[in-house]
């Protein structure tokens, strides 16, 4: 079985507090395009969702970036047309919050990808050099199988989301599809 990992791509991060901007929207249709064939071929689609709280002054980001994601805010919606589909189809997903970069740091995703004997991820989202990289290295330490979608990842930093797609490539061993339809 594969899993695929759509990663933070919500309003405050395409659009809103922490916005990757028009690279993030130019991607909408891609993703929720992956998301869908991934749901109706039944491999497993995972929603990892970067939460924060209010005023946590102790979180290592709250140096780096303004507040983002906070819970209980529009924010943390998913974007656009992927928020739509996961309102008609949130069962054909597992929503998963996630604190860190890396959608493994602190989470059980380890635990119900083994479950079921998942052994290739497939990752999309933003940020391609922030959480889809961490993301990317914990699954290559963890010794899955990875395959970034190119065309469904995005970043604030163009200089940083080339270099990332070639870390995956050349670092990590991950197959990058650069365009698949």
């Amino acid at each position: 079985m594969k899993a695929l990992i759509v990663i933070d791509y919500t309003v405050d991060f395409v659009v809103g507090k922490l916005p990757v901007g028009e690279p993030g929207v130019a991607i909408e249709d891609r993703i929720c395009e992956l998301t869908r064939r991934f749901a109706e071929r039944g491999d497993w689609v995972v929603m990892a969702v970067d939460l924060h709280e209010e005023g946590d002054e102790l979180h290592p980001e709250t140096r780096l970036f303004p507040p983002h994601n906070i819970r209980g805010t529009a924010g943390r919606d998913l974007y656009g047309k992927l928020g739509e589909w996961h309102a008609a189809h949130g069962d054909q997903a597992y929503w998963m919050d996630k604190t860190r970069y890396s959608a493994f740091c602190g989470t059980d995703l380890e635990l119900k990808l083994r479950e079921r004997d998942v052994r290739e991820v497939h990752l999309i989202g933003v940020c391609t050099d922030i959480c889809v990289l961490h993301t990317a290295v914990d699954a290559y330490n963890k010794g899955f199988g990875i395959v970034v979608h190119a065309d469904a990842v995005a970043s604030f930093n163009p200089q940083g989301h080339e270099w990332a797609l070639g870390h995956f490539e050349n670092a990590l061993g991950a197959e990058v599809v650069r365009d698949d339809r």
